[in-house]
């Protein structure tokens, strides 16, 4: 039989039942080599010649492959169509090299894992593409180079630093200068007036002013109160006539089916996914053969699949929605080689109501099916009118406009959603006819302020990504998650927001490395790569040439000192940190004492915060981002608040926000007793009362009446709580903690316990059967969200399986790999089984063997693509 090797157990299941018992297929789990994380992998003195390691994961996977290559002389390496699949397939070879020798070795393609693509790319085997796996070779160097010499430098240089990356730390700029927008921007006022008019038949509308005095009105011309109520006065003065009525016809066509970038983008609009969660839904869709290869740059639709969604159309929804000639799309790849196939259904036959598929994987299915279909469905008819109503003098002129559908067209089935301030008007307009009176009613004048650029939602950063030319399908989504995941940025309401350490970091590669965080730089070096995938550049050349000018940058920052880069980052990002004070008065001034001069200064743990000058005369500190009126609140940093058995009493404010204090460091006592203010808590209004109780917390309430054990009510980390033992149980205001009884507290604590709160024995949300080796495993509730336990392995859960459907082998790799990351085996971590259980739990899987050994170790598969892509 001749053995296939594709990238997942998943994919591998489903090609093994189209190719059938003449061939073996198995899976690599992705990567089976990758460059070691540490210095000298790729070695710029000797030709950039790369180190290259076979993970401890992948040797089970390679015997297996081995083993299976003892009975057969031919090797299919039949891994994805694109760059990184090309690199997969050529490390295979490398890794086996020795075992190949008299081998026959082929590579094919497929866009589509149904039998038919399979099948006709069976018959058209070629070799591995050496130019593709170059531009692979080229960028993983140029990522290691970058994150392997750039962080460091940050480490020593910027304390709190965590790691810089080729791409990662351009797109982190995006959003950092989006952010300065944001906060550099002057609100403008300005007014408009709108008028409801009737019509003679008694039918409101709405008009808006646009002309006063006889000239057309600007956006800003009414800049305040004053000046719109002299135009309402102009309005209500005059008669008005319709003097134009015109209305014409319009048409909008439908969108291109869906690429990687605009399938992320719709499917954070529509749905609030991540970039990540939407890549691991259509991952699953592609593998199962429900969608083509999901990660493109590509729009076309092969000739069959438009055939189908037309006749598709036609019996959905009538003749009239199939356009004459089939819509034809222009692919925008400049690089063929991750131009394929749009992403679509497999089958265009198969609307969602057909499929049975977890809620993401559904949802996702359903958008890529309604955007194919509608991409070649006819365009929707409107009719745009606009209706010109004006004064006898031609003083006053109001506007009003509208549209109707004529013809629905392809918005039947699908629409797109909109980023922003994108919408359209949709006012629809009575029967209006010129020269007609148009009688007023309400006249209201409105005020406004223009409004800052909006933050960025991840779809609206991977569009902006894509327009700047910077990374490529396959990196978006490890990109955006990366910096989330180095704590450079926060999603707060699905935007993006920069921490104050991600500032930090582009701020002082802005000013040391500004060439290697500039658009155009990085959108060229990729055009690059696209030029050495296509066989027009010299791989080894592109690496010369940056890294000459990369290593010289490097060591332009030998020398620098922390105090140095300190101060230039003070100075650069000087408008965020020190915005203007209300009284105008100097905003780096201390407010504490008045005199000292706030600078930027670095925390022993890491990070940074700022200080005043005066130090340690004077203790000022205070974080990066400071909230409004923060200074008024540091100024009562240290105010006495009373005395408690002849110690101080008083309001401290630090790093990490205001809090009460007992008495002064001490040999003896070198930390006080200290309690920080509950939320909601002003420090303006803290008083003697308040700053005791907080310093007598936590609160005993009495003996649990059933076993006696102490209950007592505090204020932690998650706000206000009742505990008993281990079991803690939040309450809901602040104030229940001071009088909240023990009738109470026992019914939140038992109302905790079974839900299985912490402390609480836990129910399982799924019993899953028995472990090979022995031991039940189920699908429990967790803090941090549902996970797979066996004996003491905890696996959690992928964010795109739900509790509820999952298998036992869907459970097994997940344990697998989470002992394998302990270090441990499964034996050592299981309950141990009696030896005559063993040989019944086994037995399926030795008629399955390759189908069974990859299977075991999915979620190593993305460990190794998680270290391939932080490096971006």
């Amino acid at each position: 039989m001749a053995v296939v090797v594709v990238e997942s157990p998943a994919k591998a299941k489903t090609i093994n039942k189209y190719l059938g018992s003449d061939y073996t297929v198995l899976a690599s789990f992705g990567h089976v080599r990758d460059l070691p994380p540490k210095d000298g992998s790729v070695d710029p003195e000797h030709d950039f010649e790369m180190k290259w390691e076979v993970a401890s994961d992948s040797k089970k996977h390679i015997k297996a492959i081995t083993d299976a290559l003892k009975d057969d002389d031919t090797l299919i390496l039949a891994t994805d169509p694109d760059r990184e699949g090309e690199a997969i397939s050529w490390h295979l070879q490398e890794a086996l090299e020795k075992k190949l020798k008299g081998k026959n070795v082929s590579r094919v393609t497929f866009n589509a894992i149904t039998k038919t693509a399979i099948l006709e790319a069976m018959k058209h085997p070629r070799d591995v593409d050496a130019p593709l796996v170059e531009a692979y070779l080229a960028r993983r160097a140029l990522d290691y180079l970058v994150g392997f010499n750039l962080s460091p430098v940050l480490w020593r240089k910027l304390p709190g630093a965590k790691s810089a990356g080729r791409v990662q730390s351009v797109c982190l700029r995006l959003i950092v200068e989006r952010e300065m927008e944001i906060e550099a921007f002057k609100p403008r006022e300005y007014w408009t007036v709108k008028v409801i008019l009737t019509t003679p038949r008694g039918q409101e509308y709405e008009a808006r002013l646009s002309v006063l005095g006889g000239k057309k009105l600007e956006k800003y011309d009414l800049e305040n109160e004053t000046a719109a109520e002299m135009a309402v006065q102009a309005i209500t003065s005059r008669d008005l006539t319709v003097t134009s009525v015109e209305a014409k016809p319009a048409n909008r066509n439908p969108y291109p089916p869906f690429m990687t970038s605009t399938l992320q983008q719709e499917a954070s609009r529509k749905f609030g996914f991540g970039a990540r969660a939407t890549m691991s839904a259509a991952q699953r869709l592609y593998e199962a053969g429900h969608i083509t290869y999901m990660r493109t740059d590509g729009i076309d639709m092969a000739p069959e699949a438009v055939m189908q969604a037309r006749d598709a159309i036609k019996v959905k929804f009538g003749d009239s929605y199939v356009p004459k000639s089939p819509r034809m799309y222009k692919n925008k790849a400049k690089n063929a080689q991750e131009a394929h196939e749009c992403i679509r259904p497999t089958d265009m036959s198969k609307s969602p109501d057909k499929l049975k598929l977890s809620d993401d994987q559904w949802k996702l299915y359903d958008l890529i099916w309604k955007r194919t279909i509608a991409s070649q469905m006819e365009a929707a008819r409107f009719e745009r009118t606009t209706v010109l109503v004006g004064s006898g003098d031609e003083q006053v002129e109001l506007r009003a406009t509208g549209s109707v559908v004529v013809f629905d067209g392809f918005l039947k089935v699908y629409d797109q959603g909109r980023d922003d301030d994108e919408g359209e008007d949709s006012n629809r307009l009575p029967q209006i006819h010129e020269g007609e009176e148009a009688k007023k009613g309400d006249i209201t004048p409105e005020q406004h302020f223009t409004q800052p650029p909006p933050r960025y939602t991840e779809a609206t950063l991977v569009k902006r990504m894509e327009e700047l030319g910077i990374g490529r399908p396959s990196t978006y989504a490890s990109i955006v998650t990366t910096i989330q995941d180095r704590g450079y940025v926060r999603k707060d309401k699905n935007r993006l927001m920069p921490e104050d350490t991600g500032r930090l970091v582009t701020a002082f590669l802005s000013n040391y490395f500004k060439r290697y965080v500039e658009y155009d730089f990085t959108a060229d070096l990729e055009d690059q790569l696209d030029d050495i995938s296509a066989g027009d550049r010299d791989y080894k050349e592109v690496l010369k040439r940056f890294w000459r000018d990369f290593s010289a940058a490097l060591e332009e920052t030998s020398e620098l000192r922390i105090s140095e880069v300190l101060d230039k980052i003070d100075e650069v990002l000087s408008p965020h940190l020190y915005p203007p004070r209300p009284d105008g008065s100097d905003p780096r001034i201390c407010p504490l004492c008045g005199s000292g001069k706030l600078h930027l200064k670095t925390a022993r743990s890491g990070g940074a915060f700022i200080g005043c000058g005066n130090y340690p005369e004077c203790r000022f500190t205070r974080p990066l981002s400071a909230p409004d009126g923060d200074d008024e609140v540091q100024a009562l940093d240290g105010k006495v608040l009373g005395y408690d058995e002849d110690q101080a009493i008083t309001l401290r404010v630090g790093r990490f926000g205001p809090y009460v204090q007992k008495g002064e460091p001490t040999e003896d006592v070198p930390k006080p007793p200290r309690a920080s203010l509950p939320k909601g808590w002003k420090p303006e209004e803290i008083d003697l009362e308040k700053a005791l109780l907080l310093l007598s917390l936590p609160r005993e309430i009495g003996p649990h009446p059933e076993d006696g054990e102490l209950v007592e009510a505090g204020i932690g980390r998650y706000g206000p709580y009742v505990k008993k033992g281990r079991i803690y149980a939040n309450l809901p205001e602040v104030d229940e903690v001071f009088t909240i009884g023990m009738n109470r507290a026992v019914e939140v604590i038992a109302q905790k316990a079974a839900k299985g709160g912490r402390g609480a024995a836990a129910k399982p949300l799924k019993e899953l059967g028995e472990h090979p080796e022995g031991g039940p495993i189920a699908v429990m509730p967790g803090r941090y969200g549902p996970y797979v336990k066996w004996g003491k392995i905890n696996a959690t859960l992928p964010k795109e399986l739900e509790p509820e459907s999952v298998t036992l082998e869907d459970a097994l790799p997940l344990i697998e790999a989470k002992a394998a990351k302990k270090g441990g085996t499964k034996k050592k971590a299981a309950p141990k089984k009696t030896a005559a259980k063993k040989p019944a739990a086994k037995k399926p899987a030795a008629k399955k063997t390759a189908a069974k050994k990859p299977a075991a170790k999915k979620p190593a598969a993305k460990k190794t693509a998680t270290k391939k892509t932080d490096e971006e």
